[in-house]
């Protein structure tokens, strides 16, 4: 690594210490409101389940979850209202989360019993990557597939920047190519502080997405732009405000911007067009609360597989996409007399994903795999027993592929194996399903083919080193060994 790239990274990290300290200071002054607005009690459809597991026989039948307000609280909120919590045992208080940061560090410093976690979280935890918290945290499920997407600003759109799927369409093989020229166009003409893309957390599968497909684009993520850490709530107002050009985010912070409703940018790309069949939410939670409470744990993972079943039901998903408006979700209720209640929530939901723009021309493009919970559409490549809940430990290994090239390791785990298998649980998990008659893959790990990825470049689990050393742009260089 020469010396520009040691000041790169030097830079880099000091950054983060200071945004992560600011994004810390947000974090706590919203506490109070954070508990303040948590979903309460039990709702009338909650207290008519008889539960099949009696909470006498759990060893800590009271647990606090948190969740975030985004659109993948969904299944959180419907295990409260429906009562799936209830059904195996738990009595569950729900926590509002200011942040992924605070949903994270909650799980790891005993104010939460589980939580969702940003995918990475749990890789990085365990590898101790910059901007993570060294913590045996585990992932006891998925919690979604998509769901996400990066919204860029109304003068990148002026300067002629466009939907990826519409670059995708005009130049074919040479769309990278394309963007990649617009894309840095648009920078160098910017003064530094007008060179951000924020994300909501550091070392975590979205700021992988906006390096990744930056590198893919020719775009140096080191010294071409910054990446900042904010709160999902805070996104759009951050990019009125002018304080960064582009983010990404899971719904519906992204909907909200586009024209008809906030008006300060369009979406550029889904995270499925980076990575088609990736994992977004996981369920954190620590290892020792699995070792200290085994039959509270299988009843957790039971209540969260079968709401994120009845989320995934498409006659169920307008009721989704309503219950979290609620203030005590996302609140992401439109103002304006006679909206759409699910104006905000719905398109990721339900499907009918509009990317905006500022041409009047209708992007609305209708999908079964905008947000998956739990069946996999036919579009996507998936193995036998596959659903969307299982955990592959192979994209924990992606995950840290990534890490090492972003130098927020030094070098990719030597023991990555068995770090896989200590953080994602995949082997708990399919005993829980089984036990709830639901096959699952056998094994734990899987080739991802080129076609899921949007530079075409596949992904094999067993050289993992490999398919690092094959980008050009990277912190660093490993050496070459291979996985078993």
């Amino acid at each position: 690594m020469n010396n520009a790239d040691n000041e790169n990274i030097l830079h880099r990290r000091e950054f983060l210490v200071g945004i992560g300290a600011t994004a810390a200071g947000m974090a706590l002054s919203s506490c109070a409101i954070s508990g303040d607005r948590s979903a309460k009690g039990l709702t009338e459809e909650a207290a008519a389940v008889q539960p099949v597991v009696d909470s006498k026989t759990l060893e800590k039948p009271n647990l606090t979850v948190g969740y975030v307000p985004v659109n993948d609280c969904a299944p959180f909120a419907i295990a409260w209202k429906k009562g799936f919590f209830r059904k195996y045992g738990l009595n569950v208080k729900l926590n509002r989360e200011a942040s992924w940061a605070t949903s994270r560090d909650g799980i790891i410093f005993g104010r939460l019993d589980a939580s969702p976690v940003v995918s990475g979280a749990v890789t990085n935890a365990r590898i101790g990557a910059e901007g993570a918290r060294h913590a045996p945290l585990c992932a006891a499920m998925t919690i979604h597939r998509h769901g996400n997407a990066m919204t860029m600003n109304k003068a990148m759109w002026d300067f002629g920047l466009r939907p990826w799927y519409e670059y995708k369409a005009q130049y074919g093989d040479k769309a990278l190519e394309e963007f990649g020229r617009d894309f840095r166009a648009f920078f160098e003409k910017q003064p530094t502080e007008g060179k951000v893309w924020a994300v909501v957390l550091s070392s975590a599968i979205y700021e992988y997405f906006i390096r990744y497909i930056s590198a893919a684009a020719g775009v140096d993520p080191f010294k071409e732009f910054r990446v900042i850490i904010v709160p999902p709530p805070q996104m759009v107002t951050n990019v009125r405000i002018g304080a960064m050009q582009a983010y990404m985010v899971a719904e519906p912070w992204n909907t909200r911007a586009i024209t008809g409703n906030e008006g300060v940018g369009f979406t550029f790309a889904q995270g499925k067009e980076v990575w088609l069949g990736h994992p977004d939410r996981l369920l954190g939670v620590m290892e020792s609360f699995i070792v200290n409470y085994p039959k509270t744990y299988r009843s957790l993972v039971k209540a969260m597989i079968e709401a994120c079943q009845y989320c995934s039901k498409p006659e169920n998903r307008q009721e989704v996409a309503e219950l979290i408006t609620d203030r005590s979700f996302t609140g992401a209720k439109p103002r304006k007399p006679g909206a759409l209640a699910t104006k905000f929530t719905g398109p990721a939901i339900l499907g009918n994903y509009n990317y905006g723009g500022f041409d009047g021309k209708n992007r609305t493009i209708t999908a079964a795999d905008t947000t998956i919970f739990y069946d996999i559409p036919d579009n996507i490549p998936k193995s036998p027993g596959e659903h969307s809940t299982f955990l592959w430990r192979s994209r924990s290994l992606w995950l840290m592929t990534q890490a090492a090239r972003w130098g927020q390791i030094k070098k990719f785990p030597k023991n990555a194996e068995k770090l896989a298998a200590q953080g994602w649980r995949a082997d708990l998990y399919r005993e829980i399903a089984a036990e709830l008659g639901i096959q699952s893959p056998k094994e734990d790990f899987k080739v991802e083919p080129p076609d899921v990825f949007i530079d075409n470049k596949g992904f094999d689990p067993s050289d993992p080193v490999g398919y690092l050393n094959s980008f050009e742009i990277r912190a660093n260089a490993p050496t070459r060994f291979y996985m078993s």
